[in-house]
C-alpha cells in the first residue's frame, strides 16, 4: 500500500519541487532558489514533506526567510507537516549556480562568480543527495580570489578594479568597470 502512495506522490513532488525551485531569492530576487543551486531535494519523512537547503554559506542571514518561504509554499500547496532541513555539508560553492542564473545576474548588473571547478587545489566528493547534475561534483578546497577573469556586467570589459570587498550583501563585493566607469556587484566566488 505504501509502495502505491509513493507512486502517486511522485508526480506531486515533483511539482512541489519544481515550485521549491522556482521561489525568488529574498536578497537577490532576479535569481530563483533553484538557480542559485541551494535546493538540494525534497522527500517524505513519516508523511512529513521535507526539503534540504544549503544555505550560500552557514550565516547567511536569509537562511531564515528562505526556509519560512519555503514552509509558506509548501502550507499553500496543501502541505498539512512540513519542514526545511539544512544541510551544510557539503558546503554550498558558487558552481551550483546555474547557467540561466548566471545569465540573470548578468542581466541584472551584478557580475556572475568565476568557476572554482578543475581548477588546482580542488578535491573530488560524491554527493548523491544532491541527485541530477549536482550528482558527482568537485568542491574547492579554498575561495579562489584571482579576479583575471571577472568582466564588467554592462560592458564586459575585464580592466576593473576593486572598490570594497564587502557589497550589499556579504556574498558580493564593489567593483568599478574602468572602461565604462560604471560600479558593479561582483558575487564572490565560493
Amino acid at each position: 500500500m505504501n509502495a502505491a502512495l509513493d507512486q502517486q506522490r511522485q508526480p506531486s513532488d515533483a511539482l512541489l519541487l519544481e515550485a521549491v525551485n522556482a521561489l525568488p531569492d529574498p536578497e537577490i530576487p532576479v535569481i530563483s532558489l533553484g538557480d542559485l543551486g541551494i535546493v538540494r531535494g525534497l522527500h517524505r519523512e513519516q508523511g512529513t514533506c521535507v526539503v534540504s537547503i544549503t544555505p550560500t554559506y552557514s550565516g547567511c542571514p536569509a537562511t531564515e526567510t528562505i526556509r519560512d518561504d519555503i514552509l509558506a509554499l509548501l502550507k499553500a500547496r496543501g502541505e498539512a507537516q512540513a519542514q526545511v532541513v539544512i544541510a551544510l555539508s557539503p558546503a554550498w560553492t558558487t558552481d551550483w549556480i546555474s547557467e540561466e542564473g548566471r545569465n540573470k545576474l548578468k542581466a541584472f548588473g551584478i557580475a556572475p562568480p568565476l568557476r572554482c571547478l578543475n581548477k588546482p587545489g580542488l578535491i573530488e566528493g560524491n554527493v548523491s543527495a544532491l541527485g541530477g547534475e549536482h550528482a558527482h561534483r568537485v568542491f574547492p578546497l579554498k575561495r579562489m580570489t584571482t579576479l583575471a577573469r571577472v568582466q564588467c556586467p554592462r560592458c564586459e570589459s575585464e580592466v576593473i578594479e576593486s572598490i570594497s570587498e564587502f557589497g550589499s550583501t556579504p556574498c558580493k563585493a564593489i567593483y568599478r568597470c574602468l572602461a565604462c566607469r560604471e560600479p558593479f556587484d561582483y558575487f564572490k566566488p565560493y
